[in-house]
């Protein structure tokens, strides 16, 4: 994925995340965040795609960042990126891939 887009799905600035790697300072606790936040959806597809069957050619952090852009039913039209900003949010899109692959997706 290219970094714009993921900057951009995570609501951070280029600029910023720039300037702040070449100083090597941390991110905002918030922005440091929503990072961990993708990588645990990223590993939790990874698990249930190794789970699941044949994960051949498979990329899961080119599914998850699709996923994250496009509006779901069953977040009211929303895109999951949306939920990224809070950890509250980020365990409701974990939970809800945990009910798409258990077949509970409602």
């Amino acid at each position: 994925m290219p970094e714009g887009r993921l900057l951009a799905l995570l609501g951070m600035s280029r600029a910023t995340v720039s300037r702040k790697a070449r100083a090597k300072q941390p991110l905002p606790p918030e922005d440091s965040e929503r990072v961990l936040g993708v990588e645990a959806l990223i590993g939790q597809v990874d698990a249930m795609v190794h789970e699941s069957g044949e994960p051949v050619g498979f990329n899961p952090a080119t599914w998850v960042a699709n996923w994250l852009a496009e509006p779901v039913p069953a977040l009211n039209g929303r895109t999951p990126a949306s939920f990224l900003d809070t950890v509250e949010g980020q365990k409701l899109l974990s939970n809800l891939l945990a009910m798409a692959q258990s077949g509970a997706y409602a």
